[in-house]
């Protein structure tokens, strides 16, 4: 059994190989990115091998799918949502069409299943009430608009063509390897950059709320709900709530770790109001009853192991 993780030398794809290649599965990288610098694909080898290619063309998609024989697919591979709002064609190209590819080389080769990272984002408009997997979506940035469509279409390749996708929407991921990309970025940033002995310029104000949820959780959540059975499952996408945290609250728990942590905040109005329009009441209660879903990390837990992870590896980060 081949499984194929797209954007696999991104943050999310890059840890769910790690943690498939210890169940001795086979695993096929597709990214237009070759493995970074601190990634050592020969660690991973020979159970995991890269394949350079681009969601958005059609013949590269349906040949890895082909020649692979793959049986799985995790769908990670997007572009995040500071390049969609930059580049909205490049997003419809990449995060929509590039869904699409997916899509229909899975159908073409018969694959068995595709797991979807979806997004908070998709809730957006300063909704107040409590989110559910129920909830209207009305998202107010091309990203969350790009993360809807793939939703759908996911939905509809499963009715049509019966293909078992299956999905969760994330908040904010936080852990080594998350990078600049996304707004959500200043969640990891402000942890990281003093733990790199850096200061930081945090780009929201000090009261903006975010739920975020750490890595090593969030790449658990993604193999848990792929490994679940089918029969278990009442909905095609989960929401994760993940823990809510201010600015203001990650910076006082960096500086419990790092007392001479240098954290400043210098909002932008336009970001510091996207991010405030995300949703912030996530109810996860359908993936908590129908697969046992349940996080290991407290915020706290989550900020100290991070910071732990980076001084041990700190040329990752050079």
């Amino acid at each position: 059994m081949t499984t194929l993780i797209t954007g696999g030398t991104g943050f999310i794809g890059w840890n769910i190989a790690r943690t498939l290649k210890e169940k001795g599965k086979e695993v096929i990288l597709f990214d237009i990115f070759p493995p970074r610098k601190y990634q050592d694909l020969s660690e991973l080898t020979p159970e995991v091998k890269f394949k350079k290619g681009d969601l958005s063309s059609w013949p590269e998609v349906l040949e890895v799918v082909k020649n692979y024989n793959v049986d799985e697919i995790f769908h990670t591979g997007a572009l995040v949502s500071e390049v969609c709002e930059n580049n909205p064609l490049a997003a419809y190209m990449v995060n929509i069409n590039g869904t699409f590819n997916i899509l229909e080389a899975a159908n073409i080769f018969n694959v068995k299943k595709l797991t979807f990272i979806s997004s908070i984002a998709t809730y957006s408009l300063g909704q107040t009430e409590t989110i559910t997997n129920l909830s209207p979506q009305r998202p107010f940035s091309m990203y969350g608009v790009s993360k809807v469509c793939g939703e759908l279409l996911g939905e509809y390749f499963g009715r049509k063509f019966g293909l078992d996708f299956r999905g969760v929407r994330f908040p904010s991921i936080i852990g080594p390897g998350r990078g600049l990309g996304g707004l959500s970025s200043y969640t990891t940033l402000m942890i990281q950059e003093p733990a790199l002995n850096r200061s930081y310029e945090v780009f929201v104000s000090e009261d903006t709320v975010c739920p975020v949820l750490y890595y090593k959780d969030a790449i658990r959540c993604l193999i848990e709900l792929h490994d679940a059975p089918s029969d278990l499952l009442k909905s095609r996408m989960y929401c994760i709530a993940g823990e809510l945290l201010t600015g203001a609250e990650i910076s006082d728990i960096v500086k419990r770790t790092i007392p001479d942590a240098k954290i400043f905040f210098k909002p932008d109005p336009e970001k510091t109001r996207i991010v405030k329009s995300w949703a912030q009441k996530i109810d996860e209660s359908a993936a908590i009853k129908d697969w046992s879903w349940k996080r290991k990390f407290n915020a706290e837990q989550a900020i100290i192991d991070f910071i732990h992870e980076i001084k041990s590896n700190p040329e990752i980060y050079n």
